[in-house]
């Protein structure tokens, strides 16, 4: 086993209002509608605990739950770190989500650094960061066209 990260980034202009996107954002219930293999998101004030469905990664499949510890600052930005206390957990993601208002839409930026213990070796790193990209890529893509769905923009 040996624990791999990747870094995303990304930006959009979405066609609704700010307040519209931080309450999608914000909703637990909500997410898991939006988020490829996010099965549900447990809340309990600051802490929240994802929990992943099964993702086909270079052979292996994992599923992942861990517990961010969340940081609201209405209307602008969400940051997320992995709970130092879960050392348990196989998985953390830090990031933020910045919200700015833009004519007639918003601009959200979204920084995320995922970190996963898989049982590859260290040595197969450029390969499992290669897949963890792709994997990213695509739950991002499809989020994204969810959300945009969600709002009606």
């Amino acid at each position: 086993m040996a624990e791999f990260t990747v870094r995303n980034t990304s930006a959009a202009r979405v066609a609704a209002d700010r307040a519209d996107v931080w309450r999608a954002l914000t909703d637990p219930d909500l997410l898991p509608h939006l988020t490829p293999y996010l099965r549900r998101i447990d809340a309990d004030g600051d802490r929240w605990t994802w929990h992943l469905t099964r993702i086909p990664l270079l052979g292996a499949v994992v599923a992942p739950s861990f517990t961010e510890v969340m940081t609201f600052d209405e209307p602008g930005t969400i940051v997320f770190e992995h709970d130092p206390e879960r050392t348990d957990e196989k998985a953390g993601v830090s990031g933020r989500y910045r919200l700015a208002e833009a004519s007639f839409a918003t601009d959200l930026r979204i920084d995320l650094g995922i970190t996963v213990d898989l049982p590859f070796p260290r040595a197969a790193g450029p390969a499992v960061r290669t897949a963890m990209r792709g994997v990213v890529a695509a739950m991002g893509s499809r989020f994204s066209s969810n959300l945009v769905r969600h709002l009606g923009a």
